[in-house]
């Protein structure tokens, strides 16, 4: 069951992503130049997106992906490419129209996109789930219980990122709540490595979960961790 903590940030970031700041994600997935630091966070994100690619078969003919805040789609078309049955889904319904315009012809029937809730049950049971940087916006708790959630529909491996607690993201989150309320972007929520596993250990949803790979990608203003859980 989800918190009223989840439920609201959930709204919170479907009108930012939605209204706020659509042209400005627009603009940092595409081609189109970007100031200094967000071609960090471009590279820090490319990098992000070919570290979780790179923990899934380089084959995924025959098996079925949830993109789990797809955006724009970019890992999803990745996925569909190496022939996964993808199923991409965001909160935000500009983001993923956007997504579908920038789908490549001839891989439009391997990805169905979908707007709302990655937890929702109703997507069914995938091979893979895999949430970049959909989860970084949560409190660990919050977390814990969306991925154990997104679990329950992988019969192989969950995929995800959060925010590792660092100076810099430390004190980047302090700043943000100076803002006038109406000019704040939803904050990133810093956690602890060690805290965000012991809440993913202690899930009885997570019974028979093994935590597995984590690689940490620093570039710039970006920083951003993944973790791998597959079943023991």
């Amino acid at each position: 069951m989800q918190s009223a903590t989840y439920i609201a940030r959930r709204g919170q970031l479907e009108t930012y992503f939605d209204r706020t700041a659509v042209k400005a994600w627009e603009r940092l997935t595409s081609d189109a130049p970007v100031s200094g630091i967000r071609a960090t966070v471009r590279a820090g994100r490319d990098r992000m997106r070919a570290t979780l690619l790179g923990w899934l078969p380089d084959d995924l003919h025959g098996r079925r992906l949830l993109d789990a805040g797809c955006g724009t789609g970019a890992l999803a078309v990745e996925a569909a490419r190496r022939g996964a049955e993808v199923v991409a889904i965001d909160l935000s319904a500009t983001l993923v129209d956007l997504a579908r315009q920038r789908m490549p012809g001839g891989l439009a029937g391997s990805v169905e996109f979908r707007v709302g809730d990655m937890t929702d049950e109703s997507l069914g049971v995938f091979d893979h789930v895999v949430g970049m940087d959909s989860l970084i916006h949560y409190r660990d708790a919050d977390m814990a219980r969306a991925v154990a959630a997104l679990a329950g529909r992988s019969t192989g491996s969950v995929l995800f990122t959060f925010a590792p607690r660092t100076p810099l993201l430390s004190v980047m989150h302090a700043v943000g709540k100076v803002f006038p309320r109406g000019d704040r972007a939803p904050a990133i929520e810093p956690v602890s490595p060690t805290n965000i596993s012991r809440r993913l250990a202690a899930e009885a949803g997570l019974a028979g979960w093994k935590q597995m790979r984590t690689e940490r990608i620093a570039s710039g203003f970006y920083t951003s961790q993944a973790l791998e859980l597959v079943r023991a």
